[in-house]
Order: structure tokens, then sequence, then C-alpha cells
């Protein structure tokens, strides 16, 4: 039975906090860090320290984030600040297992991170829609599909394909116990294949260096440092 989702988004804090499915590193969780202004008032924070948001009305998940890397192969769209900043176009001010949370408040179950063995089986589960907003130097609101940012190194062309929701491994701690959400490592929004994927392309994209598919389309990406947000919803 399904949990309404005005119930789920009142516990989400504290199930995220206490859930062993969604366990901090453990330096995190000796001194979690302070509450960060709210910039979405209107909205229902996941979490006081992470800029993550959803909207119930419009079934939407709004991330605060910032231009990574505006240029040069990628290996990850989006990833947590301080993890793989340097292979990833955006960096969100939120871990991955808030966003997954997120997503699951707006209906979405993940399906099945991509496989190698004993064949390759491509990432499944719901598609998620991926839009950007931000401001340009004038100031005035801009808007565009995360696609648009991304350059086939082949085509030359946007990347084609929607995101699907995986939704990641966990991994056991064997010491204590605790499961550890995988893709907190960096591997939130993918477009190199990855098993630890919160979102992963259907689609068959080697991560080897010399075999990048994918890059920042530059001109496109506004510059290194600008602040913006990622919304995610369900594809139609």
């Amino acid at each position: 039975m399904r949990i309404p989702a005005a119930v789920l988004l009142l516990a989400l804090p504290a199930l995220v906090a206490a859930s062993p499915g969604f366990a901090a590193d453990p330096a995190e969780s000796a001194a979690p860090p302070a509450a960060t202004p709210d910039r979405h008032p209107e909205l229902k924070r996941l979490a006081p320290q992470e800029d993550v948001w959803v909207d119930v009305a419009k079934k939407e998940v709004v991330v605060g984030c910032r231009i990574a890397m505006a240029e040069g192969p990628i290996e990850v769209f989006a990833c947590p600040e301080k993890t793989k900043e340097h292979e990833a176009i955006v960096a969100t001010r939120s871990s991955a297992r808030i966003i997954h949370a997120g997503l699951l408040a707006i209906g979405l179950d993940p399906g099945s991170p991509v496989s190698f063995d004993p064949v390759y089986a491509a990432a499944s589960g719901p598609a998620v829609a991926i839009r950007m907003r931000w401001k340009d130097a004038a100031g005035t609101p801009q808007e565009s599909r995360a696609q648009d940012w991304i350059r086939n190194a082949e085509t030359g062309k946007s990347l084609a394909a929607d995101w699907v929701f995986a939704g990641s491994t966990f991994w056991k701690d064997p010491q204590d116990g605790r499961q550890y959400y995988q893709a907190d490592g960096g591997d939130l929004v993918c477009v190199s294949n990855f098993p630890t994927a919160t979102l992963d392309l259907p689609l068959e994209s080697s991560q080897s260096n010399e075999a990048l598919l994918f890059e920042a389309f530059a001109g496109r990406v506004p510059p290194h440092g600008t602040d913006v947000e990622m919304i995610l919803s369900a594809k139609p």
C-alpha cells in the first residue's frame, strides 16, 4: 500500500536521519552541519542542512546546485559537492540519498541499476525529466533541459536520451551492520553507466577515460560557479 504523499513528506526528514538504509558518512553523523537559509519557504524542505525541496502541487523535486564544470569530458551530470566535481557539470548542495527520498515523495519507485555480469543490462526505472534554472549575468531568469548542456562527442549534438530512476545500491559495513547509500560517493545523475547511480542513462555508455561519450556543451553551460537549480519530475 502506498503511503499518502502528505504523510510521507511530514515524516521524511526524520526517516532519512534515522534510517540505516540512508546512513550518512560516519564522520558526518558525529557533528551534523548547521541549518542553512531556506530559499524556498513555500515548498517542503527535506532536511535543514541540504538544499532539496518538494513541490507537492507540481510533483517536482527542486535541488540547489552550482556549476562545477562548463567544458570538458564528463562521467556524471550532477554529483554531491566534494565528490566527483572534476568530472561533473553540476555539484549539488545535497546528498544523493535526500534527492532519492524526494523522488520517492513525488511518487516514483526505483527500478534497477545497470548490470555487467554476465552480460550488459541497461539501468531501468521510471523516466525522469530534468530542467535547469538560473539567472544570467544580467539577472534574467533562464531555463534549459539538462540534456541541452550535454554534448555527444560522436554526433556533436545534445544528449537525446532520458534518465531513469535506477535507485543506486547499498553497501553494508561488516563491522557494525550499517548500510550506506552508494550514490553519495558522487554517482547522482550519471552519463557513464555506474551500478551505484541514482539516475542513469538506459543506454551503454563507458566510464573508461579514453572512451567517454559525453562532455559539457561549451557555450551552453553557464560559467563555473554559477548558482543554479535542478528540477526533477516524472517524464510524462
